[in-house]
């Protein structure tokens, strides 16, 4: 798990919707590098068409000159540069050496799991997807490569929230998810009869999403809004990853902390 990529280029690398499809079609050697773009915002909003492009030009290679002249790239590139070289980080005066690319490459090249860094201390569940790897994560998102489909229900579920909620930290009163919160979870051991089961929740969950095409996920995971079939889908998830962890259907918060903790410090112990 890491952040997505930053790109710190005072918006020169970003387009909109309008903007992307204009320069394709009067620059078409800068069509392949076009990529839809995710942040946080993104991610929760967006229904069935990106909102936010970017110019991805990580594998541009020999094409690069070309490039440059299409009209307004070189001043683009020379307004990050300025900007990159304006930063007291090192590391940020160093990447104004390219300023065609993001500052950092986070970008997997399989399908990867996207986390709002953020999340409404409302929702009872992360809104948390699948995304194609074409599509670039920027770093209001937090991204798990290789991720599985029981990974994704257990992440998904009220377990997983409960002890989010303990140890994340806050952005005023939204819960701000961090690496350290998913490396320290204590994973439950798997039997092949379980994880069949888990993927199979998963789908339930991904599938009854996708019973609702017009509404965002931050729409779906409003509190009271929840859609019904959504909501039974998490309760059938939760049963079984309550299950997983040797707890009973009525578990409290309290009683999943005490069993959560107890599995991290024999963890931190072993």
């Amino acid at each position: 798990m890491t952040t997505g990529s930053p790109a710190t280029d005072d918006g020169q690398l970003f387009l909109s919707p309008e903007e992307a499809k204009t320069m394709s079609k009067e620059y078409p050697i800068l069509s392949k590098y076009i990529r839809p773009f995710i942040g946080a915002h993104e991610f929760l909003h967006d229904l069935n068409e990106r909102t936010r492009y970017c110019l991805w030009f990580a594998d541009v290679g020999d094409e690069l000159p070309k490039i440059i002249k299409a009209d307004h790239m070189k001043d683009r590139f020379q307004h990050i540069k300025e900007k990159r070289l304006s930063s007291s980080a090192s590391r940020i005066k160093k990447a104004a050496e390219t300023p065609w690319l993001f500052a950092q490459n986070r970008q997997p090249d399989t399908e990867y799991l996207v986390i709002p860094r953020h999340s409404s201390e409302n929702r009872e569940y992360i809104p948390i997807g699948f995304m194609d790897p074409k599509t670039i994560a920027g770093d209001a998102t937090t991204i798990v490569y290789d991720a599985t489909l029981e990974d994704f229900a257990i992440l998904e579920s009220s377990l997983h929230v409960a002890w989010m909620k303990t140890v994340a930290g806050r952005l005023k009163s939204d819960y701000r998810y961090s690496s350290s919160v998913y490396y320290n979870f204590p994973m439950p051991k798997l039997t092949n009869e379980l994880k069949e089961k888990l993927e199979k929740s998963a789908e339930g969950i991904l599938n009854a999403r996708a019973n609702h095409p017009s509404l965002s996920l931050a729409d779906m995971y409003k509190e009271l809004l929840m859609p019904s079939d959504l909501r039974d889908a998490y309760r059938k998830n939760d049963k079984l990853i309550l299950q997983a962890y040797g707890l009973n259907k009525d578990a409290t918060d309290q009683d999943i902390l005490k069993v959560l903790f107890k599995m991290y410090n024999n963890k931190d112990n072993d």
